[in-house]
């Protein structure tokens, strides 16, 4: 009976041992999940700032000049809004998930970069807005 009651209280720890190992490698999960989400957010913003830059050279000839304005001042400032978005997603990342392994990203670094890509996104529409136009 002793025996058997050993093996109960052993297969019980590592059974507490196991699931508190699972929600540490979910927290991890989530956490690299929030950061795959920062980085769609970055790519998606520079993915719009090219745009943007490009509509003014490619759009030339093609549509009115209004159009090629308005069409790469959207792309620039929706550019800038994704970089805001993707600071604010990864600093609320709603509620508090179990305690994770894998440190997070720092913060500051992510204010440090974002803002500059903001800055780089408001700079590009100055330049669409008021650049040389390609034709005469």
């Amino acid at each position: 009976m002793e025996g058997s009651t050993a093996r109960m209280e052993g297969a019980t720890g590592q059974m507490a041992d196991s699931a508190d190992r699972r929600t540490e490698l979910a927290a991890d999960r989530t956490l690299f999940a929030a950061e795959r989400t920062y980085a769609a957010w970055v790519r998606t913003g520079l993915a719009a700032l090219a745009s943007g830059i490009g509509a003014r050279a490619l759009l030339d000839g093609v549509v009115p000049h209004w159009m090629i304005l308005s069409t790469g001042s959207v792309l620039v400032l929706f550019s800038a809004f994704c970089f805001a978005a993707a600071v604010w997603r990864q600093m609320r990342p709603g509620p508090p998930p179990p305690r994770p392994d894998t440190p997070r990203l720092p913060p500051a670094l992510l204010i440090a970069v974002n803002g500059f890509l903001i800055l780089v996104a408001l700079t590009a529409l100055a330049g669409v807005l008021l650049g040389r136009d390609a034709t005469p």
